[in-house]
């Protein structure tokens, strides 16, 4: 896992504060702050050959119908989900995006993923022949912080050897359990053997960005603890 510029200490409280915000308020990302996005933006696009990008002060996307449906006001920021076509792309999408949701938590924004209740607004972003947008993240400064959303056991979503598994497999997956998913389905599901970890998506709406987003959690908890994704 490649941490970027915070700790794993710092991840981990960030994994546990933020929440999914969709109220705003009015006001500006500063400078410094829209910098060190867009410089993980950058990472994850190098790291993932994608091409994410930051829309800045930017009402449309969310000042539309769809956007009051899903109870959003204020949202003028957000990360416009792209990269090319491809088996790989929602689940890539997932993990890079996820990392940029987790600076921004420690950086004092809030965010939320959306995958359906916005509207494209093409002017702000740029969109290559083979590429597509799959989902936006908004963000900026919560009118509130959010609330914790229900979660499944850790049994429910791993399969567990009674007092055998290691703590890094245990924290990995406590740590997964926190990943926000779409409608808070929570369809994934862990296996181990040794220190080859998988896991595979469940069906549904947005199953395989949900994947990605949980592997990104399931490196934090487990830290720095040598394991391989089968």
């Amino acid at each position: 896992m490649n941490p970027g510029t915070m700790t794993i200490a710092q991840l981990k409280d960030a994994v546990k504060q933020r929440h999914s915000v969709r109220q705003y308020l009015d006001k500006p990302i500063p400078a410094d702050v829209a910098q060190a996005l867009q410089e993980e933006i950058d990472k994850g696009n190098a790291e993932g050959g994608l091409h994410m990008q930051l829309v800045l002060n930017e009402p449309k996307a969310f000042s539309s119908f769809l956007a009051h449906y899903g109870k959003f006001s204020n949202v003028s920021n957000y990360i416009a989900l792209i990269g090319p076509k491809g088996e790989l792309l929602d689940e890539k999408l997932g993990y890079y995006g996820e990392r940029v949701v987790l600076l921004a938590q420690h950086l004092g924004l809030n965010s939320c993923w959306v995958g359906l209740t916005y509207a494209k607004v093409k002017t702000s972003y740029v969109i290559g022949a083979d590429e597509k947008l799959v989902a936006v993240i908004a963000l900026g400064y919560g009118a509130t912080q959010g609330t914790q959303h229900r979660s499944k056991s850790m049994s429910d979503v791993a399969q567990l050897t009674e007092n055998a598994d290691p703590d890094w497999y245990k924290q990995g997956i406590q740590c997964a359990l926190l990943a926000p998913t779409a409608t808070n389905q929570q369809k994934f599901y862990f296996s181990r053997i040794g220190h080859r970890v998988s896991v595979k998506a469940g069906t549904g709406f947005f199953s395989k960005m949900d994947l990605g987003i949980v592997k990104y959690h399931f490196e934090i908890g487990a830290a720095d603890e040598e394991f391989q994704w089968a």
